[in-house]
């Protein structure tokens, strides 16, 4: 009764929060979903990006940041990828797939949707925030590297920028979230056992290195280890700040693979419990508002 009862629950707070997005088509037929916070005026923005064969959708879904980034002031976009059926990709110059084939330009297709919601829901353009998992990881990363004027704060989950192209054109804060044991994004680089698209990646430590390169200088370095729940797997924040502020922080999830953590489908993928991804994101990006 009770489980039926919490089912039940679920399904009106995920119907409602669903009844708060608004799909944008823009003249080229790319879209986006947008959820806009009440009584903001002119809210910073998050672009959400969803990994290699997923849809905005879905990522909305699986994410647990919609809710979260409302309450918090923020507006919310999730763009779409592109592709010949429903599983999308990101062009993010190594990664991934049809995009990466078609030379899709998504630093522009981004730009649109970033002045496409200033005119519609009045965002602010200098406050762009953005996040994203795996292939809509290396995406985040390479539109952050690529636009350091307008993006406050990046974050990535399980998805390396690809450094050897694409060049951090001016300091952005970083948050990355990485498993050690992901067998599609290697957490040392190269290609993965898993990898559908069989992608050369990135180390984690390239890419720390690459936004650490162009972040302001005396930069203090820490390290502490995250273990609230016996999940099988530890994680080691590392963190280099000034004046109080966390400009670089990488959560190195020791035996975690290739997810979300907290995401809806986490607990199925073998995610730590240890902290909700969601949860990170948002703290992080709140140093930078």
């Amino acid at each position: 009764m009770f489980r039926t009862l919490m089912i039940i629950l679920l399904t009106f707070a995920g119907a409602a929060q669903a009844d708060r997005l608004t799909t944008v088509t823009l003249n080229d037929g790319r879209y986006y979903l947008i959820a806009v916070p009440e009584g903001v005026k002119s809210p910073p923005l998050i672009l959400a990006l969803h990994g290699g064969g997923g849809n905005p959708a879905q990522f909305e879904r699986d994410a647990g940041l919609t809710a979260a980034a409302l309450k918090a002031g923020y507006a919310i976009a999730y763009p779409a990828g592109t592709g010949r059926t429903r599983l999308l990709t990101w062009n993010a110059i190594y990664c991934c797939a049809y995009a990466q084939r078609q030379g899709i330009d998504d630093v522009a297709f981004l730009d649109r949707v970033v002045k496409d919601a200033r005119k519609r829901f009045g965002i602010d353009p200098k406050r762009i925030f953005v996040t994203g998992m795996s292939n809509g990881s290396m995406m985040a990363e390479t539109y952050a590297a690529s636009r350091p004027a307008i993006v406050r704060a990046v974050a990535g989950v399980s998805g390396t920028l690809d450094v050897r192209d694409v060049r951090v054109r001016g300091p952005v804060p970083l948050l990355h979230i990485h498993g050690t044991a992901d067998e599609h994004v290697l957490y040392t680089g190269g290609v993965g056992p898993d990898s559908i698209v069989e992608t050369d990646v990135s180390s984690v430590e390239q890419v720390l290195r690459a936004f650490l390169a162009v972040a302001p200088r005396g930069l203090s370095a820490t390290e502490t280890v995250i273990n609230p729940t016996e999940d099988g797997m530890t994680t080691d924040r590392l963190a280099w700040s000034k004046n109080g502020v966390d400009w670089i922080v990488h959560l190195r999830v020791n035996g975690g693979g290739h997810n979300w953590p907290g995401g809806a489908r986490g607990a199925h993928k073998g995610a730590t419990t240890d902290f909700r991804a969601a949860d990170e994101i948002l703290r992080f990006f709140g140093q930078f508002r």
